[in-house]
């Protein structure tokens, strides 16, 4: 009981010290005058704060005249161009700047124009030219922040019609006190209309040329669009083999038949690369995933993390020439050991789409199975962005099972061992709305799978298993200072019942990527002897409040529960829930995760402090 209240109040004491406003600063100078809110705000915004008041007479009337200025600045910008700005002192001691601000009219907008230089582009053209200056319109304010993307906007007009060499000369601007307006005219050099030619691929690496000819997404002849050298870059990118890239148009010396090349420059990175990485957890599983059907948590890698222990990663990048890579990977945990080997090939039958290939082996030791694997997998996956894709494939897995179904009066388990033969479809997708895959600050992500399933061997069953998970995180301040991030997680089982459900397909909750405070497979139905039974249901959800405390290091108050059921739909009768706190410390790509959780309904067996080492967030 003493250790649940320590671990509330130290939870409780995180959060306010996360949301706990910071002392105001005061204003650099105090400003004077009949002014509407908002431009009052933005005056405020552009003088800025002092950390100190003035220690002097001189030094009072400096800060004056220098928030004057800004204040002219910034009056003028919005259109002000009839305003009067003074600068004082008061005669408090000590002194304050003062800034005495009468805005007088706004000047508007008249007669917004474009002026062509060379010969205008097509009738066509020049009404969509015109038209992108329509938010410009007469009568609105005359703002600087309005009349220069007014400009922006009409040279990309052009270049998204194709005249690519499109630029803008030296507008003129007349301000024209008379009548208060401000009268922009544009001076745009549109260039000659540019059809596309051939792609041109420079490169030192193993690319075949082909290849990138290949991911192009227009045809000799086409008008230039800048948007497909976007999406031909973006493609090349997201293949995660160059270093960089760069798609542009060739000049215009290098045009032939009429035609301009794109010229194609990649950077490929080192042929080969080896990773070594390693996580601690004073409980199996502390990067356990709980989406995942036997460690595959995607069409990709056959395993993932678990447990305490190391990986080595050796990948082989473009082997066929075509941006492909090859992945040899080895595992050494102390609850699991495997070998898997794994070929990505994107582009695969069209652009944005990629073939994952591989096979690998198994070895588990868990506190509610002992398993060996071996299986061969085949997926294509549809991407739209770089983590926005879905994915459909198979999987057949040969299983070694040995799974404690029951515990006799000696209080022994009683397990059998079956062999089993598996196929898997697996039907999967992802939506990333989040501004960082390891360090989030703001947007959501939603990500769910299908899995029909038919066991047989010494058990024969079909069954469906459903899961999903969202999560979402907002923050308090534009920096991103402070975050809180929520997470939820549903699955369901259809058309199996326990013990048929070979058990390293069940559901089960508690360790790093879970329900922090409980240990790996803990949270759930468990026999007499405590052993995890695993279930046809899940139900998740954690909440944390993330906190820099300076630009790398960082805190974080977080609160996880879950339950995992017997049935297929989750009954919330035995909801177990997990409170802690954590350091984060930022590597540059992404932060190193130090957690400690306990248990606030613990049960029998359970430990009071888990420790979770990692990188990256929690979710």
């Amino acid at each position: 009981m003493l250790r649940t209240e320590l671990a509330r109040a130290a939870l409780l004491a995180c959060i306010a010290a996360a949301i706990a406003p910071s002392a105001p600063a005061a204003p650099a100078a105090t400003i004077q005058g009949q002014i509407e809110r908002p431009l009052r705000s933005a005056l405020e915004r552009a003088i800025g704060d002092a950390k100190a008041p003035p220690p002097s007479r001189i030094e009072a009337r400096r800060r004056a005249r220098d928030a004057a200025n800004d204040a002219v600045a910034l009056l003028r910008s919005e259109g002000y161009y009839d305003a009067e700005v003074e600068a004082d002192v008061s005669e408090a001691d000590p002194p304050r700047a003062l800034v005495s601000i009468t805005p007088g009219p706004q000047f508007m907008v008249a007669d917004p124009a474009i002026a062509w230089v060379g010969d205008p582009p097509s009738a066509k053209v020049v009404a969509a030219a015109v038209a992108a200056l329509a938010p410009l319109a007469p009568g609105t304010p005359g703002r600087a922040a309005d009349i220069l993307p007014a400009e922006g906007r009409a040279v990309a007009v052009l270049q998204r019609l194709g005249y690519a060499d499109a630029r803008a000369d030296a507008r003129k601007v007349v301000v024209d006190h008379a009548d208060r307006t401000v009268r922009p005219t544009f001076r745009i050099a549109p260039g000659d209309l540019v059809a596309l030619g051939g792609v041109k691929v420079v490169t030192k690496g193993r690319t075949n040329p082909a290849w990138v000819v290949r991911l192009a997404s227009w045809k000799r002849g086409d008008t230039y669009d800048p948007a497909r050298l976007a999406t031909l870059e973006r493609r090349l990118v997201d293949t995660g083999v160059y270093e960089s890239v760069t798609v542009a148009l060739a000049p215009q010396d290098q045009k032939a038949a009429g035609l301009r090349p794109v010229v194609v420059t990649l950077s490929e990175r080192p042929h080969r690369s080896l990773e070594l990485s390693a996580a601690f957890s004073t409980t199996a599983g502390a990067g356990f995933d709980p989406q995942a059907t036997n460690g595959a948590s995607s069409l990709g890698a056959y395993s993932i993390l678990q447990g305490s222990g190391v990986e080595a990663k050796w990948t082989r990048y473009s082997w066929l020439h075509r941006a492909d890579t090859l992945t040899l990977t080895a595992r050494l945990y102390d609850i699991q050991q495997g070998l898997d080997a794994q070929l990505s090939l994107p582009a695969w039958g069209r652009a944005d789409q990629r073939l994952i290939v591989g096979l690998g082996g198994l070895n588990e030791r868990t506190p509610a199975y002992d398993n060996t694997t071996a299986g061969v997998r085949i997926g294509v996956e549809r991407h739209w962005t770089k983590t926005t894709f879905v994915s459909v494939g198979g999987r057949l897995d040969y299983v070694s099972l040995r799974d404690k179904e029951e515990v006799n009066p000696n209080e022994v388990p009683v397990g059998v061992t079956v062999n089993l033969f598996i196929p898997t479809i697996l039907i999967s997708g992802a939506l990333d709305r989040s501004d960082s895959a390891l360090d989030p600050i703001r947007g959501w992500r939603i990500d769910g799978r299908a899995e029909p399933t038919y066991v047989a061997g010494d058990r024969n069953l079909p069954y469906l298993k459903l899961q999903a998970q969202t999560s979402a995180y907002m923050p308090f301040d534009r920096a991103g200072a402070t975050v809180l991030a929520g997470r939820l997680k549903l699955g369901s089982i259809l058309g199996g019942s326990i013990p048929e459900v070979p058990a390293d397909r069940r559901f089960y909750g508690g360790g790093g990527g879970s329900v922090r405070g409980f240990g790996y497979q803990a949270v759930g139905p468990r026999l007499s002897d405590n052993t995890p039974e695993g279930g046809l249901s899940v139900a998740e959800a954690s909440i944390e409040i993330r906190r820099k405390i300076t630009r790398q290091w960082g805190v974080v108050a977080f609160v996880d529960s879950g339950t995992v059921g017997s049935t297929t739909a989750p009954t919330f009768r035995d909801v177990s829930v997990g409170a802690g706190l954590g350091v984060r410390y930022d590597l540059g790509f992404g932060p190193f995760r130090l957690d400690v959780a306990t248990p606030l309904n613990p049960r029998k067996g359970d430990a009071a402090v888990q420790v979770y080492i990692s990188i990256g967030q929690a979710f």
